[in-house]
């Protein structure tokens, strides 16, 4: 990370410990006046307090928990996409392709699916 674009140039070459102890109006972007607001509202003056107030902490829970959340959405749909998908064409039966073969002359015979299908172990399980 580079130190000097989340601080003030005044601020750049401190310690980690020192800009702890800054106050908040070190961070780029807050300004004097932000700082005095955030006094009188939460009664915190330098970085390190503003980082350990509650309300911070809280919405940065939040935040991380409603970005994992949406993640897992995420992966929940896709892996109901790839079961789908997986039914639909199994990756167990590959197609091949030989370089001798242009077409195919005769059907293959069908088989049942309610006896061949890669879940019917399972589904006559399921059943009984």
């Amino acid at each position: 990370m580079n130190i000097s674009r989340i601080v003030d140039k005044a601020y750049e070459d401190k310690s980690f410990g020192e800009l702890g102890d800054a106050p908040i109006d070190a961070l780029k972007g807050v300004h004097a006046k932000d700082a005095e607001l955030l006094k009188q509202a939460f009664n915190v003056t330098t970085i390190r307090e503003f980082a350990n107030l509650k309300f911070v902490k809280w919405a940065t829970a939040i935040a991380a928990l409603a970005d994992e959340a949406g993640a897992e959405k995420d992966r929940a749909e896709e892996t109901l996409l790839d079961d789908g998908l997986e039914m639909t064409f199994p990756s167990s039966d590959p197609v091949s392709v030989a370089s001798s073969i242009t077409r195919i002359e005769v059907a293959p015979d069908m088989v049942p699916a309610r006896s061949d299908h890669q879940n019917s172990k399972a589904a006559k399980t399921a059943r009984k």
